[in-house]
């Protein structure tokens, strides 16, 4: 059996709680998807998402460092990426 190892993350209350409530939605829990997101960027060797900055003028931030993630506006033109 592979070692195991804990990861422990510190994040705002509400969004422990709703990403919680979405992946028991999903069939899944919060943990098991942090492990897919792990496995997809291993298999990539990169983030398994795209990206970006938004466009100058839109009022959208991508607020890494703050603990704050912004679905991008054409995220469903990712799909078949």
């Amino acid at each position: 059996m592979a070692k195991e190892a804990t990861l422990q993350v510190r994040m705002d209350a509400e969004l422990k709680e709703q990403a919680e409530i979405l992946y028991k939605q999903l069939g899944t829990s919060f943990a098991e998807a942090v492990r897919i997101f792990a496995r997809q960027s291993v298999q990539e060797k990169a983030m398994p998402f795209t990206m970006h900055l938004p466009s100058s003028g839109s009022g959208r931030k991508l607020g890494i460092a703050n603990g704050k993630y912004v679905i991008p506006d054409d995220i469903d033109g990712c799909n078949n990426e």
